[in-house]
């Protein structure tokens, strides 16, 4: 018998940071989100959103600028209507084991060849995910090579920036990050009107 995976019922919204004219052509059809496919993906490969926080995407959007020809970027918000389907989800317990499990497989795959294992860097933040990535990655090609249900979605839940005040339990760029695998979880696009002013 098959494992069966989680589902999540119900739509979430989520913003992807782009150029604009970009965005333009995604919303009548003439593009489409390449995934992404870094080796310090945060959530491993896919489409990234941000759950329920257009400000947060125009953040990234404008970061990403400072790092592209201006002339070719302007930072535009996107929406999106995700359906998260079968949904790898970072804070469900049984979700853990499996990136438990994961590592594990990594880790034996790693000390067998000899390689060093890939390491999160990058300030206190961790920005360079490359351990996390392949983790996930793991997880991923284990249950494709055991014949299980694969995830659609990818969701987490990440601490990130600078503490409002002091011993915070919180941070000021707190977020959750949405990596779609499978496109057809997306069931539309639209302009954040808090954006497009």
């Amino acid at each position: 018998m098959k494992q069966k995976v989680a589902t999540n019922p119900g739509y979430i919204l989520g913003y992807h940071g782009c150029d604009r004219a970009f965005a333009d052509r995604v919303l009548v059809g003439d593009a489409t989100i390449t995934p992404s496919r870094n080796v310090y993906d945060w959530l491993g490969h896919g489409i990234y959103f941000w759950e329920d926080d257009p400000t947060r995407a125009m953040e990234w959007a404008i970061e990403k600028s400072k790092h592209t020809d201006a002339s070719l970027f302007e930072p535009y918000v996107l929406g999106a209507v995700i359906d998260l389907g079968a949904c790898l989800s970072l804070w469900r317990r049984s979700d853990f084991q499996l990136i438990r499990d994961g590592y594990n497989t990594l880790r034996s795959v790693f000390q067998a060849s000899g390689e060093k294992l890939p390491t999160n860097s990058s300030g206190k933040d961790r920005l360079r995910r490359e351990l996390d990535c392949a983790v996930i990655q793991s997880v991923h090609a284990t249950r494709e090579r055991d014949g299980l249900p694969a995830f659609d979605t990818v969701r987490g839940m990440f601490q990130e920036g600078a503490e409002p005040y002091p011993t915070a339990g919180f941070r000021e760029r707190n977020h959750i990050q949405i990596c779609v695998r499978d496109p057809r979880c997306i069931k539309g696009y639209f302009l954040p009107l808090t954006e497009s002013k």
